[in-house]
């Protein structure tokens, strides 16, 4: 693995743990009661974060693996006898083989799969660009699991002023 996708990766780690850390101990029934108007839950935000965006973007577009992938929202919903541990396990697995695709890869290797009749003709150039994408969108989902959070018991995860 080259310099640069040991730093990337690190960045990408580092909101992977972000995710998991500001939902560590919160009750099974605060992870799936909605906090906000939109109704998403914080388990469900994982379970989007696990198959939208790192079996999605790594495994399908990056390597060309035959996974299978939800439509529309089905990846936010999470059924109501669907262990807690389930939901978080499979995060932590799609993020392991999400890695081992990274370490496998070039940055500069082209995807090898892209859903064009969902996406358009325009898929990420490169490995590059697919993990910077999943950086913001992971940072981003972090978050909104942030205020999702305080707003829930009033716990913050790191807040510098």
């Amino acid at each position: 693995m080259t310099k640069e996708t040991e730093t990337l990766l690190a960045s990408l780690n580092s909101q992977r743990e972000h995710v998991l850390g500001i939902l560590d101990g919160l009750p099974a029934d605060a992870l799936r009661r909605p906090v906000l108007p939109s109704g998403w839950t914080c388990l469900g935000l994982v379970r989007h974060l696990a198959l939208d965006v790192e079996r999605f973007w790594f495994r399908a577009v990056v390597a060309g693996e035959s996974v299978e992938l939800e439509s529309g929202d089905a990846a936010w919903q999470v059924a109501p006898d669907e262990p807690v541990e389930t939901v978080l396990d499979l995060y932590r697995r799609e993020i392991e083989l999400a890695n081992a695709v990274i370490a496998a890869t070039p940055l500069d290797a082209e995807p090898a799969w892209w859903p064009g009749e969902l996406f358009g003709d325009s898929p990420p150039r490169d490995l590059l660009t697919v993990i910077l994408h999943v950086i913001t969108e992971t940072a981003c989902h972090a978050g909104h699991l942030d205020a999702a959070r305080e707003l829930t018991d009033g716990r913050t995860w790191l807040v510098l002023t």
